[in-house]
């Protein structure tokens, strides 16, 4: 008769998944469970708080295309995940969150009184794919298979298996338990489109006067660039992307538009009599897919393909909707169009047509440029991830994090690979980055991970710079320091303006925007970590080649100039999609 622990019987399930690690915070509930990892080749790495195992699960999800897994314990460690899950579900991370409840005895339902309990299924409920409370050994198995499936199928997000603390430290009578590998419970290869699709797709695309082309994050998530590539290379089309889909195309190709040359962007989208839409919901940030920025119902056709069929036809009517795995319907389209390529008419004309939107590129460029040509201490903010861009070139994994901080990064930073860049597209969850920078680290162990992030959004965790250090992570975090809540004081400036005459009140100035300051290097060499204070951006290049040396995680503490960090490029259109009606 064969005995096993509850936990190694989920461990077990998880190394047959392929996973290699898991982030969380260690628990006595789950003893049998973290206690079997090195026994199935896991690796389990901890960081200070539960919130920042879900965003270390995610960029490495993210980053390498396998399941992320997280983990946290009943009550106090899973109230303190949920932000984490709330945000990497919303961002699309394949993730599964495995948490510890109390005993069966006293849960599902509370008895009335049970410490550290709550219901734990049912409020992530709704903020997952999917979620489930284990109620036997025996159904483990099954319930754990339940959360992979979904775990696999459709848009990637969180699901959840909650498991009582008596299964996982349990010791049970194994022979007849059932633990199938995954090609025997879910669905390992990807979804291809029918044939007639993608000729249907190419023919659609050699008779149209102005194709378009917008990549979404599921190219990245499939893998699909390079196949991306050359099926914008065969059309001579322009292509954009959405703003978690940047990447997807180097921002230095010629067809191109980077998401900050919004003029050429809206130009181009809303010229266009036919767009190809990959791996993206249209969303507020893509304006729905409504005009002006994209064409008029009836005069702009659209081929959306995405691997959820709930989002086909979501924001903007299809006139071909394909379910379909991004990378597997390029790669299919590409070969269509090498097999029956454009006219070269036609093809001339689609690349005259990208040449020049190009031009009006350029022209946005050099007026953000502009900004570089201030060279006063404190710095102008735009100096920090054009800085980042001559020292570490491609090389670098970069993390932008929250507010204006994200917007200057975004704006001056040039991402030509796609697995470059991490942030919260979708969310803007201040100080994940600070986790999402060691979750991409431990991805990508021989690559420069830098984190662009404000002092308000460091604040958040920086706390996990010890866990940085333990776990020999060195990460390079460069905190715009500007004493204040910038994106929400400049809000507050002109809003209560507008406000108060209506409150009827005569208080002036702004509420709580601003901040004493916190000495970012200081903090850093106090948890054993390097750290830099500049001020002048001719030192910002010394500067980080400094914490290259050290091999330590590093923090720089940049003076940025309070009032010019304030205004950031493009947030007038920002303000504007906010604006936009969805319907």
């Amino acid at each position: 008769m064969t005995q096993m622990v509850g936990g190694e019987a989920l461990a077990r399930m998880l190394a047959a998944e392929g996973v290699e690690v898991v982030f969380g915070i260690v628990d006595g509930t789950y003893l049998g469970f973290f206690g079997s990892f090195e026994k199935h080749g896991i690796r389990f790495v901890s960081p200070r708080h539960e919130t920042s195992a879900a965003h270390m699960a995610g960029a490495y999800a993210r980053l390498t295309g396998k399941l992320g897994v997280c983990m946290a314990s009943n009550g106090p460690g899973v109230a303190n995940i949920l932000p984490g899950v709330a945000v990497e579900n919303g961002e699309g991370n394949r993730v599964l969150l495995i948490t510890s409840s109390r005993r069966t005895p006293i849960a599902y339902p509370d008895r009335g009184g049970t410490y550290q309990y709550f219901n734990q299924a049912g409020v992530t409920r709704p903020m997952t794919k999917w979620s489930g409370a284990v109620p036997s050994f025996e159904r483990l198995p099954e319930l754990f298979r339940r959360a992979a499936r979904i775990s696999w199928s459709g848009r990637p997000g969180v699901v959840h298996l909650d498991v009582p603390e008596t299964i996982m430290n349990g010791v049970f009578e194994a022979d007849g338990i059932d633990l199938r590998p995954p090609r025997a419970y879910r669905r390992t290869t990807p979804i291809a489109p029918s044939q007639a699709e993608v000729v249907q797709t190419a023919q659609m695309l050699r008779s149209a006067e102005r194709p378009h082309i917008h990549a979404g994050s599921g190219v990245l998530h499939s893998h699909g660039s390079e196949a991306l590539r050359k099926v914008a290379e065969a059309l001579g089309a322009p292509v954009t992307t959405s703003w978690a889909g940047r990447g997807a195309l180097p921002d230095n190709h010629e067809q191109l538009l980077p998401i900050w040359a919004m003029e050429p962007i809206n130009k181009a989208r809303s010229e266009a009599d036919l767009v190809l839409v990959i791996g993206s919901r249209l969303g507020e940030t893509d304006w729905w897919g409504k005009p002006p920025y994209w064409g008029k119902p009836g005069e702009q056709k659209m081929i959306q393909v995405d691997i959820d069929d709930e989002i086909l036809g979501l924001n903007k009517a299809t006139d071909l909707a394909i379910l379909a795995d991004a990378n597997v319907f390029l790669s299919a389209l590409a070969s269509e169009l090498e097999k029956s390529p454009l006219s070269k008419d036609r093809l001339q004309a689609n690349r005259a047509r990208t040449a020049s939107l190009s031009e009006g590129q350029a022209k946005v460029r050099a007026q953000l440029d502009m900004a570089l040509q201030n060279t006063a201490s404190p710095m102008h903010s735009a100096h920090v991830p054009n800085a980042c861009k001559r020292f570490f070139g491609d090389d670098a994994v970069y993390v932008f994090d929250g507010g204006n901080a994200t917007v200057w990064a975004s704006f001056f930073s040039e991402i030509n690979r796609p697995d470059a860049l991490l942030s919260t597209f979708k969310f803007g969850m201040l100080g994940a980055g600070v986790a999402q920078a060691l979750g991409g680290q431990i991805a990508k162990p021989d690559a420069k991970v830098v984190c662009i992030i404000g002092d308000g959004a460091m604040g958040f965790h920086m706390q996990e710079l010890e866990a940085a250090l333990r776990h020999q992570l060195p990460v390079i975090y460069l905190v715009l320091c500007d004493r204040q809540w910038g994106m929400v004081k400049l809000t507050q400036t002109i809003g209560l303006g507008m406000l108060r005459p209506v409150i009827g009140t005569e208080q002036q100035g702004t509420i709580n925007a601003d901040f004493e300051e916190i000495a970012f290097d200081k903090v850093a060499e106090a948890m054993g970590c390097h750290g830099e204070r500049v001020s002048d951006p001719s030192e910002l290049e010394a500067a980080l080649q400094r914490c290259v040396d050290s091999g330590k995680p590093s923090v720089i503490h940049v003076d940025v100039d309070r009032n010019m960090h304030l205004f950031a490029p493009g947030l007038q259109e920002f303000k504007a999609m906010h604006q936009e009606p969805g319907a």
